[in-house]
């Protein structure tokens, strides 16, 4: 699927790229790569604990192609409302605001083709994830964050697996292989999982991070080691003159350009609209939990169909996280669905203590940036073709920013970018 092209830029272009999180770093480091001056502002500490990429999951997934709505999840919507502590749930005060994003999300998984196209267009963005994200380590002197033995996902019965048919058909569809390990192999690879799982469909292309944070701070070294200048502070829009892009402005000044990259993650939402290109981009709120020093916990990285979390085994201890909350960026963390978290990483490992020892227990949580159909914005802005739009990965950003870099210094270049990206344009939204 790689495809490699060492085409130089016709003319080397003074890049801004906002936001130094996995896609932001990427992307710097890409474009220097293409010959591009870089300069990379953020507000913060790259892979600090504030970050997205702090506090994922740390699947380098090449198989999580399903968006995530699918047909009939509209009747799930009042659950949505009324379950505060469900696995998505969204909260009463900002439901007005969040109104026309949900109707978007529902319509975008309405039927199993509109599904299946946004798994095809997903597939091409992340087939070769963890063998790119293995050469950026390298690259970046960090190769032991990243691994490639497999995911998997366990199921408590043969029926759980099969009520999960349709997202598994969409897969396939795409190329993704699995094997399925009965309840006696499941017990002797996975010893410390609880024996209520009998089923785990096991994906052997996909991989994982070790440490995200140190992960994306390694990545944001890389690129200022190879030249890029970084800038800490607060991009705040464009100064485009005759159609073209001449500074990006900052809190604290302008920072002369020709060419930037929005990839703000959650928070890019009003650059974009800086640049004539609004989105429907929203916060997904997740959360995590780790135990330091754990007693027991997974072998491969999994996935627990009845909690719909991942429990990952990462540099540091035990990491269990998801959950999915719609309230805005402002809204303050409702720990108890870290705690359901908690519990559930309790029960899938019996070999913990009961109850998890409070000193040795983290919780996080962070915002994913979300787009209704569940794809990436990835195109040139409306404003000018000198903007170009990296955001609103979801619950991909990680595995996705390898090849986003890539597509993102073939269009600053005006190279053919090596997949369509079409099905990523940011103004799909005002068809």
């Amino acid at each position: 699927m790689t495809v490699v092209n060492d085409r130089a830029p016709a003319a080397p272009r003074h890049v801004v790229v906002i936001g130094a999180g996995a896609v932001g770093s990427v992307c710097a480091i890409e474009a220097l790569r293409a010959g591009h001056k870089v300069t990379l502002v953020d507000s913060s500490e790259p892979g600090a604990e504030h970050a997205t990429s702090y506090g994922n999951a740390g699947w380098l997934s090449s198989h999580s192609v399903v968006p995530p709505a699918l047909p009939g999840a509209w009747r799930k919507v009042p659950g949505y409302l009324l379950d505060p502590l469900g696995p998505l749930a969204v909260r009463w005060r900002y439901l007005p605001r969040a109104a026309t994003w949900l109707m978007r999300y529902l319509a975008s998984g309405w039927t199993e083709r509109r599904v299946q196209r946004i798994a095809n267009a997903l597939r091409t963005l992340l087939a070769d994830a963890p063998a790119l994200h293995s050469q950026l380590a390298r690259e970046a002197g960090v190769p032991q964050w990243i691994e490639q033995r497999g995911l998997l996902h366990v199921y408590r019965s043969r029926a759980e697996f099969e009520g999960d048919a349709l997202a598994w058909r969409v897969r396939q569809r795409t190329g993704v292989q699995w094997t399925e390990w009965d309840a006696e192999a499941l017990r002797e690879r996975e010893p410390d999982l609880d024996a209520r799982y009998t089923l785990g469909i096991f994906v052997p292309e996909a991989g994982h991070c070790r440490n995200p944070g140190a992960y994306v701070a390694a990545l944001a070294r890389h690129a200022v080691d190879r030249g890029a200048v970084p800038v800490q502070g607060r991009a705040t829009g464009f100064r485009i003159e005759g159609g073209h892009l001449r500074a990006v402005q900052t809190e604290s000044g302008e920072i002369a350009c020709d060419a930037a990259v929005i990839s703000a993650g959650a928070r890019s939402k009003a650059l974009a609209i800086a640049a004539s290109s609004p989105v429907p981009l929203e916060s997904e709120r997740g959360y995590h939990v780790m135990l330091d020093a754990p007693e027991g916990g997974p072998r491969t990285p999994m996935m627990a169909a009845d909690g719909k979390l991942i429990a990952h085994w990462m540099e540091g201890g035990l990491r269990v996280a998801g959950q999915v909350e719609i309230a805005g960026l402002d809204a303050e963390p409702d720990w108890r669905r870290a705690d359901i978290l908690r519990d559930h990483m309790r029960s899938m490992f019996p070999a913990l203590p009961a109850p998890l020892p409070r000193a040795r227990l983290h919780r996080w949580m962070g915002h994913r940036p979300s787009l209704p159909d569940g794809l990436p914005c990835i195109g040139r802005s409306r404003a000018t073709g000198d903007v170009v739009l990296a955001f609103g990965h979801g619950h991909v950003g990680l595995g996705a920013s390898a090849r986003t870099g890539r597509l993102v210094a073939q269009l600053l270049s005006g190279v053919p970018p090596e997949i369509d990206l079409a099905p990523f344009d940011p103004l799909r939204f005002d068809r």
